[in-house]
């Protein structure tokens, strides 16, 4: 009998007790492939010498001092590094404990920024259906995926949706990727329009779409024609890297290949690689600006904000990162990975779409090809792709609602920057033999 509560109360979990390199262990002696770095978390995976170093070497200087009172070393540095390899004019650094932290604190500091320099009518947000930015109520509320948030909605702030950039499913036959992302951009300018231009604050936007859709990356033109929208009404643009940042597609910000700078941006997860929980806000100088011109602080706060030790492993992390070229490695093994997901997937009846970015990359599953209708909820094939999976010795994040929160099935594949080809071509023949059983157990 387990007294923790897990997130499937009568599941049986594996007990982890191990890991090295893009391994991880169970008690029972079963090696697994992490295919997916958790939750596209673990970017150097596990049992790093120098990240462990780092660790041991903070927590015989100092393990916790709380903000109110002090600063530390680590989360100096860390604020440092991140400051200098940041584009454009992102140059401070708010650091949290997470994702959902980092999205939450963003939008606080959407709403501040607007009070801090008179215009506080300024109060709507934007996003887009299909999104995932945490579990927080603001965040949740800032997400569009409706099975996440159903039961909660009479808690969540009122957020505007607009429609995805999400070729697959909402370009049209014949429409030119310059001319879909001008129309997917538009219904942001649309959006605003019918809110006043003058009351909204912030559109929030995952560069590349993570966990609700599945690797979904831009079209063409469209977060450039984002980013002049929010330019010509004053809004605040989000990105939210927690998922695609910090190398996952191959550069340090997943935003770097778009070529715009945002006003905010939030990451997480392959900021700390899992070492320890840690998330950030990087922050426009014009936001700073204001804060520090007008009220002095930032009406926000959290016991472990800037924990040392979390910072000592990010900055490890992200040392490593940069001294070892992890992001050349991100862009080769990337396409390798989809390379091998076409050649063993790409003409299967059940694949739709194979997308993606570096080691960020998704798989669609449809009941039929042509149509690209959806397999029906009840199956939940996701569920069934994943133990079958497991069974091979193969982590994969495969999730329902792809479509509209209850329909759609897609798989999610992040493994750790220090994948090597071998290991790559392992995942994909895992990865098409559990689906064939998944198919099979669910009677396709």
């Amino acid at each position: 009998m387990t007294h923790l509560l897990h997130r499937q109360i009568h599941s049986e979990l594996p007990v982890a007790v191990g890991g090295r390199g893009v391994e991880l262990f169970d008690s029972a002696g079963r090696i697994y492939i992490d295919a997916c770095g958790g939750a596209a978390v673990s970017c150097l995976g596990h049992g790093h010498p120098e990240v462990l170093a780092a660790l041991h070497a903070q927590v015989d200087k100092l393990a916790y001092a709380h903000t109110g009172f002090f600063t530390s070393e680590a989360a100096e540095a860390l604020a440092d590094r991140l400051a200098a390899s940041a584009p454009g004019n992102l140059d401070h650094v708010y650091l949290v404990s997470s994702g959902s932290e980092a999205v939450e604190a963003a939008l606080k500091m959407a709403r501040q920024y607007f009070l801090e320099i008179g215009q506080p009518q300024r109060r709507h947000i934007i996003a887009r259906r299909q999104s995932y930015h945490g579990n927080t109520l603001g965040a949740l509320a800032a997400g569009g995926n409706f099975q996440r948030r159903k039961q909660f909605s009479p808690l969540l702030i009122e957020t505007r949706h607009i429609d995805p950039c999400y070729a697959y499913r909402f370009q049209k036959a014949g429409e030119s990727d310059a001319d879909y992302a001008a129309r997917a951009a538009k219904a942001l300018e649309d959006e605003i329009l019918e809110l006043g231009g003058d009351t909204v604050m912030a559109f929030v936007a995952e560069t590349v779409v993570g966990a609700t859709a599945g690797a979904v990356p831009p079209v063409g033109d469209y977060l450039r024609r984002v980013r002049e929208i929010c330019d010509r009404y004053g809004v605040l643009l989000i990105l939210d890297e927690v998922m695609c940042g910090m190398g996952r597609t191959g550069t340090l910000y997943a935003f770097e290949q778009e070529d715009i700078v945002p006003d905010l941006v939030t990451i997480a997860k392959g900021l700390g690689g899992g070492y320890q929980p840690i998330g950030a806000v990087v922050i426009g100088a014009h936001i700073f600006e204001a804060f520090r011109d007008g009220s002095g602080v930032f009406q926000h706060g959290h016991t472990y904000l800037g924990h040392p030790m979390a910072a000592a492993a990010a900055l490890a992390v992200q040392e490593v990162i940069a001294r070892d070229g992890l992001l050349e490695n991100v862009l080769r093994m990337g396409d390798r990975l989809d390379a091998a997901l076409r050649e063993r997937l790409g003409q299967h009846p059940h694949v739709g779409d194979i997308r993606g970015r570096g080691l960020f990359r998704g798989v669609e599953l449809v009941a039929d090809r042509e149509s690209k209708a959806p397999f029906n909820p009840q199956l939940k094939l996701h569920a069934r792709l994943k133990r079958e999976a497991m069974a091979r010795g193969l982590m994969i994040y495969p999730t329902g609602g792809t479509i509209d929160g209850e329909q759609g099935d897609h798989v999610l594949l992040a493994p750790p920057f220090i994948v090597t080809s071998d290991v790559i071509d392992t995942i994909a023949d895992r990865l098409s033999e559990a689906l064939d059983a998944a198919l099979i157990t669910a009677s396709v």
